[in-house]
């Protein structure tokens, strides 16, 4: 796989994210000539510790733990435990077996939905952040793909002037905020330079924990 590089919208203050935003932004990928696609969607899940042992302390158990599940991924589960630094790939049946153990619960699950486009050496994913109890739009997410190499750090620089150029192209529709980029420290999870799918999982939770961050604020 090549390396991607995962951006969300940061509303400007005293605004919030909606539907025509959405609509807007993708607007700005048709008009760079990418070639649409078919629909994408990747999910994370918030997982909430359930000892069948009462008397065994929550504490023991990690509390901020993350399923993911990729589009590209299907026979994949990822963990993640932020607190721990620990990200770990799983067989997809692992889900099933959770459920049946029920050592934990989910307690919330957001979805990534949208398009896939084509744009030369580049693979591009918008689509919006909703909860699956709610459906509201929570935010909006963008995956950038640099498919010829597989280093992060030598893609680094053609990865940079693409989101220059993608800012530039959406500043001109003067919308009420902007994209950001999530710089993940990989190396914390002792992720190697070769990309992974497990970089797009840290990357990701990384993502969420800054659109709860807005949402609180």
């Amino acid at each position: 796989m090549g390396v991607k590089w995962l951006l969300y919208w940061q509303p400007n203050a005293g605004t919030a994210v909606n539907s025509q935003i959405l609509t807007e932004v993708s607007q700005c990928v048709e008009s760079i000539n990418a070639t649409k696609g078919g629909r994408w969607k990747s999910s994370l899940t918030y997982y909430r510790p359930q000892p069948k042992d009462q008397s065994m302390p929550l504490t023991d158990c990690p509390r901020d733990l993350m399923g993911i599940s990729l589009q590209e991924q299907p026979n994949k589960y990822y963990f993640i435990i932020r607190s721990q630094q620990i990200v770990l790939e799983a067989d997809s049946m692992l889900q099933m077996i959770m459920e049946k153990l029920q050592s934990y619960r989910s307690r919330a699950l957001v979805s990534f939905e949208g398009f896939q486009y084509h744009l030369g050496d580049f693979q591009l994913r918008v689509g919006k952040v909703v909860t699956t109890q709610a459906d509201n739009l929570r935010g909006i997410v963008m995956e950038v793909e640099y498919l010829p190499v597989s280093s992060t750090d030598k893609s680094r620089q053609i990865l940079e002037e693409f989101f220059d150029m993608w800012r530039e192209i959406v500043s001109k529709k003067s919308l009420p905020g902007h994209f950001m980029h999530i710089e993940a420290n990989f190396a914390d999870y002792a992720l190697l330079d070769h990309y992974t799918s497990q970089h797009t999982v840290v990357q990701y939770a990384a993502m969420m924990n800054q659109l709860l961050a807005t949402v609180r604020t």
